[in-house]
């Protein structure tokens, strides 16, 4: 096979985004790279078996482990993050469990800031516990509260920025420092930025988590997800995280449309940025709303962090409102262009309430709590594609 007409350094990003990899020479010149829809492979003979499981060859062999569609995005997403490889799963918790279920044993410790991802949260509180491993929640805004979680037992820090649901920002490079201090392993869930926008493993994380239900794939059609680092520690991932651990392996379906995502990225990051911006904007000067948090707004606490580490403040915007809880679901009821939904980063804007689906939950699972940072009145505004100015009009008529 030729190489790739596209892997030459020095592209930009969008152009990577949208070729490295694929040669459609490779491929009767189709322009868009096909899809494998196949669970198994046939060997031309019984030494070509052989190659395989002795480890001489590394064609692809049963759907679980490797897919032709699968490698090419997972090749494209490592060179977008700057990684040596990539693993892609079935979901972001599949690409999280799949990690975590590899790296960590029974009495290891792993240091988690005390506010990401709900369902990520259970993973740390309720499942890796089961398995003995120790999870310490700390503060990783602070030195002081990094200081305090990362010690010498910890073997894994793991941490999302910007937070979801909070929009806050972590300061990759110092938690870095610090995690490599004690010999630990630093994993960011990049989820909220995209690697159009902030390249962890550039500011000395190990390995960076997405997932690509979210701005990768863009048109919340599909889900997925990813961890990209250095090659021995996606293989070691691969080899047991998705092969025994989770079986958490992707569709070629699912992996086609994220591929077919990548190709706007650039792009659509750059609209969502400026939208989110706009809308964060007049947030902050209505008077029904007390708090506005979005990375790239002149008043944002760590915005010196926010701006070194990342190139735009992504679409996400959280806000509380002065009326508190109880005003929550009378705004969310009364949009009409603004979608009521529980997912992020798709071209439709998109609002979400924590506490409220927490309160709901509660009914079925008691121990349900909020996490810190995360108040009562606390919104999540994934804000989309659309016109600004209808979003912007959409929330003041809603806020009336």
């Amino acid at each position: 096979m030729k190489e790739a007409r596209n892997a030459r350094p020095g592209l930009h990003f969008a152009t990577r985004a949208i070729h490295h990899g694929y040669d459609p020479a490779n491929h009767q010149g189709a322009v868009t790279p096909p899809v494998f829809m196949t669970s198994t492979y046939a060997f031309e003979s019984t030494a070509d078996f052989e190659a395989v499981f002795s480890g001489d060859s590394d064609r692809c062999v049963y759907g679980r482990q490797q897919n032709p569609t699968q490698q090419l995005l997972e090749t494209r997403l490592a060179a977008l993050e700057g990684g040596q490889a990539a693993l892609v799963t079935a979901s972001g918790m599949g690409a999280i469990a799949s990690t975590l279920l590899t790296l960590l044993s029974a009495g290891d410790e792993i240091a988690v800031h005390h506010t990401i991802y709900n369902t990520a949260s259970a993973l740390m509180n309720e499942g890796l516990p089961r398995f003995g491993i120790k999870v310490v929640r700390g503060d990783l805004s602070t030195p002081q509260g990094t200081a305090a979680a990362i010690g010498p037992s910890t073997r894994l820090v793991y941490f999302e920025t910007p937070i979801n649901p909070s929009a806050e920002v972590l300061d990759i490079a110092r938690i870095s420092a610090a995690a490599q201090q004690v010999g630990a392993r630093v994993i960011v869930d990049s989820t909220f930025a995209s690697p159009a926008l902030q390249r962890p493993l550039e500011l000395g994380a190990d390995l960076v988590i997405h997932s690509l239900t979210k701005y990768l794939n863009g048109h919340g059609d599909v889900l997925g997800g990813a961890v990209i680092g250095d090659r021995e520690t996606i293989e070691a991932i691969r080899a047991a995280g998705t092969k025994y651990l989770t079986g958490a392996t992707p569709s070629p379906m699912s992996c086609f449309l994220v591929l077919r995502g990548l190709k706007t990225l650039a792009l659509r990051m750059r609209q969502h940025s400026d939208n989110a911006l706009a809308v964060a904007e007049m947030l902050r000067e209505h008077p029904a709303v007390a708090k506005v948090t979005y990375p790239f707004l002149a008043d944002f606490p760590d915005r010196e962090i926010a701006r070194r580490q990342m190139s735009a403040g992504s679409g996400m915007v959280s806000f509380e409102l002065k009326a508190g809880f109880d005003g929550v679901a009378p705004l969310m009821d009364r949009l009409r262009v603004i979608s009521r939904g529980i997912s992020l980063g798709d071209t439709d804007s998109l609002i979400y309430h924590t506490a409220g689906m927490i309160r709901a939950r509660q009914r079925v699972s008691p121990g349900l709590r909020l996490s810190p940072g995360v108040t009562p009145e606390l919104v999540r505004l994934s804000v989309g594609l659309e016109d600004a100015r209808d979003l912007i009009d959409d929330l003041r008529q809603a806020l009336a």
